[in-house]
């Protein structure tokens, strides 16, 4: 989110980018670390789709047992499922 935000690409969402933690908390959510796994997996999947962030967000999902949440169609390349 703070990278699309200083690409000018959710210029709306500068507040949202230094309160997300508090956003988190009060939702009840969990931060998910990047792990290990996660960067195994992301670069051992054979689809074409190149962006490194997405293919993290995919690893996470699928290792992690998570719904993704994203109206991007990238991600349908992905074994992960997809909300929205």
């Amino acid at each position: 989110m703070a990278t699309k935000f200083r690409l000018g690409r959710l210029p709306e969402y500068g507040g949202a980018v230094v309160r997300f933690n508090e956003f988190a908390i009060d939702a009840a959510m969990r931060h998910l670390p990047v792990t290990y796994r996660h960067g195994l997996r992301a670069g051992s999947y054979a689809v074409g789709h190149r962006d490194p962030f997405d293919r993290i967000l995919a690893a996470q999902a699928e290792l992690e047992s998570l719904v993704l949440v994203t109206r991007d169609a990238a991600f349908q390349e992905f074994p992960v499922r997809v909300l929205w």
